[in-house]
C-alpha cells in the first residue's frame, strides 16, 4: 500500500512568514517506505533479468552452434600456422633474403634444423602437406631432406648438402613460397579459390586456363540456383492456388500428398531418380514403348545439369509450395469476383489484383528455395555427374579427402558472402518487410 508524505507545515518554521511558506512536494511511497519509483525501478529489473534468463538457453545455443562455426570458418580461411611454427628458425632467418637469386647459408642451416627436428618429432608432415598447396612438388621434397636429416649432424655446408639431397633446394621457386608464407595469416586460400595465385615476384596472377575451376563452379552453383527456384515458382504457383481455392476437405488430402516428400529421407528420393532418369530407367522404357524415342536414341538425364535440376527441382518444391499456399490461403476470392464485376476479364483480375497480394509468398518462398539449393551437395553428387555438381561438392571434398580445410573455408566463405550479398541486393529491391510465410 502506497502513502503520501506531506511536506512540512508552516508552524514547523515560526520565523517563516505565511507568503514565505511554500509547500514541498508530496513523495510517493511504498508500504516499506521505499520511494514508489525506486520500487518500480527494481521491478523492472528484475522483470528485464527474468526475461534474460528465459532467451538465455537460445541464445548459447545460436552462439554454439552457428555464430562459433562461421567465426571459426573465417579464421580457418586465412590462418597460417604450419610455417611459422615448423620452420620457425627458417622464418627468422629468411626476413633478411631481398629475394634475389639463393638464399645465404645461413637460411639452409635453419632450414636443415628445422626439418630435422620436425623429422624427430614426427610434424614435419603438417608442413609438407601446407607448402605443396602452394607448390606442387614441396611435399615430397620436404619429407625425403626429412628422411635423409633425421640421423645426420649438421654438415660443413648445409647449401651443399641439401641440394644434393634434392636439386629442388637450388630453386629459388621453393624458397619464394617458404619466404611468402612465413607469416601466421594469408590470403593464399581465398586466392586459390578464385583461381588466382601468386608469381615468383610475389604479383597476384590468374592461374593457367586448364588449373582454373572454382570461378566457373561458383557461376554454376548461382545460375542452376537461380534456375531451380525459378522451376519450383512455376511448378508450385498452380499448385498452391489450386489447394487454397479448392474445398477444405479436398486441399487437406493433396496437402498430404505435397508433404509426403518430408516423410521420405533425401536419400531414398535421391536414388530413386537415378533409377528413373538412368538411360535403362523408368522413364527411357516409357518414352521407347510409345515411340517417342528409339531404344538406340534413348536421352542421358543422369550424371549431368539436367539431371540435378529434375532431381532438385522435385526435392525443393515443397519449400515454395507452403508459402504461396500459407499466403494465397489468406487472400478473400471477393477481390476477384469484385473486379470482375466491374468488367475486368479473368486474366486481367488475376494480373492485377490477385498475382500482386501472393508476391510475399513468392519472395519467401523464393528465398527458401534458392538458399537451400546453393548448399546442396548430397543431390548433385549422386545424380550430377561431373558437369552438374555445386561448389558446395568441392567444399566436401576438401574436408573430407584432401583435408585442405583451409581452402574449404575460403570458398564456403565466398559462398557465403555472395548469399549475403544477394540477400541484401533482395532487399534493397523488395524489402524483406514484405517477405511472408503466412
Amino acid at each position: 500500500m502506497s502513502t503520501i508524505s506531506s511536506g512540512p507545515r508552516p508552524a514547523d518554521y515560526p520565523n517563516r512568514r505565511p507568503e514565505e511558506a511554500v509547500a514541498e512536494p508530496a513523495v510517493m511511497t511504498t508500504a516499506d517506505g521505499t520511494p514508489l519509483k525506486v520500487s518500480l525501478s527494481r521491478k523492472l529489473r528484475r522483470s528485464k533479468i527474468k526475461a534474460m534468463l528465459l532467451v538465455a538457453p537460445l541464445f548459447v545455443f545460436l552462439v554454439v552452434s552457428f555464430v562459433m562455426p562461421i567465426f571459426d570458418m573465417l579464421t580457418r580461411s586465412v590462418s597460417n600456422p604450419e610455417v611459422p611454427t615448423e620452420l620457425s628458425r627458417t622464418v627468422e632467418a629468411i626476413q633478411a633474403w631481398d629475394g634475389q637469386g639463393l638464399p645465404p647459408d645461413a637460411v639452409y642451416a635453419a632450414v636443415f634444423q628445422d626439418i630435422k627436428e620436425g623429422a624427430q618429432n614426427r610434424s614435419i608432415g603438417r608442413v609438407a602437406t601446407r607448402l605443396n598447396y602452394e607448390e606442387s612438388g614441396a611435399r615430397s621434397l620436404i619429407m625425403k631432406t626429412a628422411r635423409n636429416a633425421r640421423n645426420a649432424e649438421m654438415p660443413a655446408d648445409p647449401k651443399a648438402f641439401l641440394i644434393d639431397v634434392d636439386d629442388d633446394w637450388g630453386d629459388p621457386a621453393i624458397w619464394h613460397v617458404i619466404q611468402r608464407e612465413s607469416d601466421p595469416y594469408t590470403l593464399s586460400y581465398y586466392l586459390a579459390a578464385l583461381d588466382l595465385e601468386y608469381n615468383e615476384a610475389g604479383e597476384i596472377v590468374e592461374k593457367p586456363e586448364y588449373m582454373q575451376l572454382y570461378v566457373d563452379l561458383f557461376i554454376r552453383t548461382l545460375w542452376m540456383s537461380l534456375l531451380i527456384t525459378f522451376l519450383t515458382l512455376l511448378l508450385g504457383y498452380p499448385v498452391a492456388f489450386l489447394l487454397a481455392n479448392l474445398p477444405m476437405r479436398i486441399s487437406n488430402l493433396l496437402m498430404i500428398m505435397v508433404l509426403l516428400p518430408f516423410w521420405t529421407s533425401l536419400l531414398v528420393r535421391t536414388t530413386t531418380w537415378i533409377a528413373i532418369l538412368q538411360s535403362q530407367g523408368v522413364l527411357n522404357d516409357m518414352m521407347v514403348a510409345v515411340g517417342l524415342i528409339s531404344d538406340d536414341g534413348r536421352l542421358q538425364l543422369i550424371h549431368n545439369q539436367t539431371g540435378t535440376i529434375i532431381a532438385m527441382t522435385h526435392i525443393l518444391l515443397p519449400f515454395m509450395i507452403l508459402p504461396l499456399y500459407s499466403v494465397m490461403k489468406t487472400i478473400p476470392p471477393s477481390y476477384i469476383r469484385a473486379a470482375r464485376s466491374m468488367g475486368a476479364s479473368q486474366l486481367y483480375a488475376f494480373r492485377r489484383v490477385y498475382f500482386p497480394q501472393t508476391l510475399a509468398g513468392i519472395g519467401a518462398g523464393g528465398i527458401l528455395v534458392f538458399i537451400l539449393s546453393i548448399g546442396y551437395y548430397i543431390t548433385p553428387a549422386l545424380v550430377g555427374g561431373q558437369s552438374g555438381r555445386f561448389i558446395t561438392n568441392f567444399i566436401a571434398y576438401h574436408m573430407q579427402q584432401s583435408l585442405n580445410w583451409g581452402l574449404a573455408a575460403a570458398i564456403a566463405s565466398i559462398l557465403l558472402g555472395a548469399v549475403v550479398i544477394l540477400y541484401l541486393l533482395y532487399n534493397r529491391l523488395v524489402g524483406v518487410d514484405n517477405m511472408k510465410l503466412g
